[in-house]
């Protein structure tokens, strides 16, 4: 198959040598252009207008870096993209921009797929990893065998055009997120003394992580009581976190966000609930 690939970073660079490696031809741009000619090497074909890699390609893939340089980049090419060619975007993006850029497109009698990727650069040169892809079922269906071709796994979200752009958003959410927490671990650990290094052997015999599902499905819709650990004793643990890195002359970061979302649960007298409860959304009545 004769692929256009658009965006030739990281991600971009490892699926196009995967794509290579599969035997595919394919033709590469780059808003740098010295990155799309690196992987003339590996047996791409780069060329330094967009334009030109699109012509005459049977799929486009895209790998940018947000909703404007998608749309910057696509845009210009409507009237040289081939009819028949299928668009494929695996750029981060937000949730209504990509729901109208779906829309957008399928008006113009275009099958524009979003298929953004849980993945490093490695995952994607060796072709392993997870793909999220949502979209009318059938096109999907059709184009799932190629994207597995780039990845280990393909999930498959529902219609809704823009799902597989919220499920990325929210699994990057969970691990932004997460190291924020983990740096106030590690201010926590300097202001006691303790290398952070050292401060990582909790995880040696405590596994948060085995904990995940079951406390975002308690948040999520709860139940709320009986509490196996009450909003009114987690603030407590929390003050002892913040008091104690700030009498080392620390300050935590994330920690004081969590403590006003407890504060304003026991303020509306859910002290009692289950600490999840205090992160619920909409918040729960006590």
């Amino acid at each position: 198959m004769n692929i256009a690939f658009l965006g030739t970073g990281l991600m971009g660079t490892g699926f196009v040598r995967r794509m290579l490696a599969n035997g595919h031809q394919v033709r590469v741009w780059n808003r740098s252009h010295d990155k799309a000619a690196a992987l003339q090497a590996h047996g791409a074909k780069a060329f330094a207008e967009a334009a030109d890699a699109v012509r005459g390609a049977d799929r486009i893939h895209l790998s940018l870096s947000d909703d404007a340089s998608v749309d910057a980049v696509l845009e210009p090419l409507l009237d040289v993209l081939p009819g028949q060619a299928w668009i494929v975007d695996h750029t981060t993006t937000a949730v209504t921009p990509t729901a109208e850029r779906c829309a957008r497109w399928a008006a113009r009698g275009r099958v524009f797929l979003h298929a953004p990727v849980f993945m490093a650069p490695a995952h994607a040169h060796e072709g392993s990893g997870l793909m999220l892809l949502s979209g009318d079922k059938e096109n999907c269906d059709t184009i799932t065998p190629a994207l597995l071709g780039m990845s280990g796994k393909v999930w498959w979200l529902g219609e809704a055009p823009e799902r597989a752009a919220a499920f990325k958003l929210f699994g990057n959410l969970v691990l932004v997120g997460m190291n924020g927490v983990l740096g106030d671990m590690m201010r926590l650990a300097h202001a006691v003394g303790i290398p952070p290094a050292e401060a990582i052997e909790l995880f040696d015999g405590f596994n948060p992580g085995s904990m995940l599902k079951a406390r975002a499905a308690k948040v999520a819709s709860g139940p709320w009581t009986p509490a196996s650990f009450e909003v009114s004793m987690s603030r407590k643990d929390v003050r002892l976190m913040i008091e104690e890195a700030a009498s080392h002359g620390v300050d935590l970061a994330v920690m004081p966000a969590v403590a006003a979302l407890l504060d304003a649960a026991i303020a509306r007298g859910a002290g009692a609930l289950d600490a999840s409860a205090a992160m619920a959304y909409p918040p729960p009545a006590a």
